[in-house]
């Protein structure tokens, strides 16, 4: 079996995904509330699939409440962000890219670099100079997004490491996925989508994301 033999159903499974996550997000309404809800709930099936046979332990029984808040709170997350009438579809876009460009910039960063592992116990193949570099990757793409849109005089060094900030989010959510596969004994949490494993196994980084958005919108509301 040749090392690409999963690359045609993984970028198939990828374009697929793409073009139906753009379409959706940018029709908005109850569509997009319905694909948050799907994730949600293939989600949190997914979770309790990998730890039901662990329920015996308190700690695992927490992970399956503390994990599956996560899940649904940052799924509500978004569909908030993208039914706001002053945020429409741009919201949603926004965190999208910070994931993206976080994971982009870590990569390179981790590969051209190297150096240390974050959490080498949970996730052997990041290190800080990826992890860092994520953060800076998505502090630009803030700084430059404040700029283009509202120009130079509006206060981008807060927007900046407001975007630094959800990177975090997002590696911490990965992380996290990581972390209970581990101790679940799973290489993916599921087998759904075909060369990419689950749903928390493409979404986890935005689910972490949307879960301090979530922390976030409650703060600034309270």
């Amino acid at each position: 079996m040749s090392k690409w033999d999963d690359l045609k159903p993984r970028v198939i499974s990828a374009v697929v995904m793409l073009v139906a996550g753009i379409v959706v997000t940018l029709f908005g309404g109850v569509p997009f509330d319905i694909l948050m809800l799907m994730i949600a709930l293939i989600g949190l099936r997914e979770l309790w699939m990998m730890i039901r046979k662990r329920l015996g332990s308190p700690i695992d029984v927490m992970i399956l409440f503390a994990y599956g808040f996560m899940i649904t709170a940052g799924c509500l997350a978004f569909a908030i962000v993208r039914n706001d009438p002053n945020g429409l579809s741009e919201g949603v876009f926004l965190l999208a890219g910070i994931v993206i460009i976080s994971d982009v910039s870590g990569y390179f960063a981790g590969r051209l670099i190297g150096g240390p592992k974050f959490w080498p116990r949970i996730s052997p193949k990041k290190t800080w100079s990826g992890t860092i570099a994520g953060w800076i990757g998505a502090a630009l793409f803030g700084m430059f997004f404040v700029i283009f849109q509202y120009g130079v005089d509006y206060n981008f060094l807060v927007w900046s490491v407001m975007f630094a900030v959800l990177a975090f989010a997002g590696q911490m959510g990965d992380i996290i996925q990581s972390a209970i596969k581990r101790r679940c004994g799973v290489k993916d949490s599921s087998d759904l989508i075909p060369g990419h494993g689950g749903v928390l196994d493409r979404f986890d980084a935005m689910i972490g994301v949307g879960f301090v958005v979530a922390i976030f919108k409650l703060i600034a509301e309270g």
